[in-house]
């Protein structure tokens, strides 16, 4: 498999760049610097490893001379010095990730800075059947990439149960190639990161012995906790499985893909006034960071407004007491019964073969549910000019070629979405919505 199927296969071709902007819980970049007052130690639940990781699949894009948008290096050097002055050390990338990008402008801003002062975690993103050749390539092309003799984390790419683990890593045998890279100090720590059902995770820790897994990345946040989206596993089965385990934990979607970060309008209200100074995002983070086992949270900080606030929960950090949690399952409950698509903006399902902006429509629906500006029905207050302004904003974010109603249910989408999502089904639900407003009918 050549890097074009790599790509292909992870559903994040030159098209899903031009997307990222819409990933859920993106906030429009502002004149804040890094003058910021911000102070005292990081989080370091493991020594040496900052807590807050850098998740470096969603850098911020700059449009070049071609028109089209690319990685822009200055500003993701200037998020890297400031956070790695602030204690983040860990960055999480993949051979895949922004068009096969990432890895190369995440090694140009690292190797500014000595060697040992950062861990960078990478993967193994392999999305199908491969060749020991193929996978080997890949593993030293990432080495290459970051100019470095060894690689601190090294994951098998999200594995969902034991036979997808078999066929894509195990009977191709590069698995006992990395425990041997392991054993000469080439891969520091071996991994893998985890989407699937709870049988899926079972057998991958039934595994646990042959292989001694290092760490495991998986799916936790508070929502996660108790209501998985799609195909996940329960996160409180996931923690606690690796806990008895002392398996280190990295956590991806800590945020759920921004959903945490712009909560319904009455849950934020109720947050906020306990702590009124904390951003919603806050209370997502100290969650995570409050279970001992979590040796990383990842973050993928496009902006230094993400970053200089992430930096304020994890400095000084202030865990969550049994009662604080017990509020956010109290949130997660409530949060269940809205009707919001659960997409994390990860863009695996980019680009659609026809043209449609799948992340960038869950995200203008789900933000108008969590807003409280989405159109109930005719007998609700200003239902005219509600629904006047939804159509509009809708026409303003989503270019009419790549709305919902382009989608022909084609399914190329499907296997791609790691929460599972059915997403023709959910486009169709959206479009009928749209469709309702324009002919008033709703």
């Amino acid at each position: 498999m050549d890097r074009r199927e790599f790509i292909k296969s992870a559903g994040l071709g030159a098209a899903a760049i031009g997307v990222a902007a819409c990933a859920p819980g993106a906030v429009k970049k502002t004149e804040a610097t890094s003058n910021k007052d911000l102070h005292g130690s990081m989080l370091q639940n493991y020594p040496g490893i900052g807590t807050l990781g850098y998740g470096c699949m969603r850098w911020p894009m700059v449009k070049g001379e071609d028109g089209q948008n690319h990685i822009d290096q200055d500003e993701v050097n200037r998020l890297v010095d400031f956070a790695m002055e602030h204690g983040v050390n860990y960055f999480d990338t993949s051979p895949v990730y922004l068009g096969g990008d990432s890895e190369r402008a995440t090694s140009v801003a690292l190797n500014r800075h000595p060697r040992e002062s950062w861990k960078i975690a990478t993967k193994l993103s392999m999305f199908g059947p491969s060749s020991f050749e193929d996978c080997q390539r890949m593993y030293r092309r990432s080495l290459e990439i970051f100019k470095t003799d060894y690689i601190d984390y090294y994951l098998l790419h999200g594995i969902s149960s034991g036979d997808d683990f078999q066929s894509r890593f195990e009977n191709s045998g590069i698995v006992d190639f990395l425990v041997k890279e392991r054993e000469a100090g080439r891969v520091r720590h071996l991994g893998f990161s985890f989407h699937g059902h709870q049988e899926g995770f079972d057998q991958m820790m039934a595994l646990h012995e042959k292989y001694h897994w290092d760490f495991v990345q998986i799916q936790m946040n508070y929502l996660d906790w108790e209501h998985p989206s799609g195909r996940n596993t329960r996160a409180d089965y996931l923690y606690a499985e690796l806990d008895k385990r002392e398996i280190p934990i990295v956590i991806m979607e800590p945020l759920r893909g921004g959903a945490l970060a712009e909560i319904p309008a009455q849950l934020t209200d109720r947050l906020k006034a306990i702590e009124p100074e904390r951003s919603i995002a806050s209370w997502a983070f100290r969650y995570v960071g409050s279970f001992p086992r979590v040796m990383c949270a990842l973050s993928g900080m496009t902006y230094m407004e993400h970053l200089q606030d992430n930096l304020e929960t994890f400095l000084d950090f202030q865990p969550l007491d049994d009662e604080g949690k017990k509020l956010l399952w109290q949130v997660a409950d409530e949060m269940v019964d809205y009707p919001l698509v659960p997409c994390t903006g990860c863009q695996y399902c980019m680009p659609c073969p026809y043209g449609i902006n799948i992340p960038g429509i869950f995200k203008f629906y789900n933000d108008n549910v969590t807003a409280g500006t989405y159109v109930v029905s005719k007998g609700q207050r200003d239902y005219a000019k509600a629904r006047r302004k939804y159509l509009l904003a809708y026409n303003e974010a989503i270019p009419t070629v790549r709305q919902a109603d382009h989608c022909i249910a084609c399914g190329h989408c499907l296997p791609l979405c790691p929460q599972n999502i059915r997403i023709p089904q959910q486009l169709r639900r959206i479009d009928k919505y749209i469709e309702s407003l324009k002919q008033e009918t709703l």
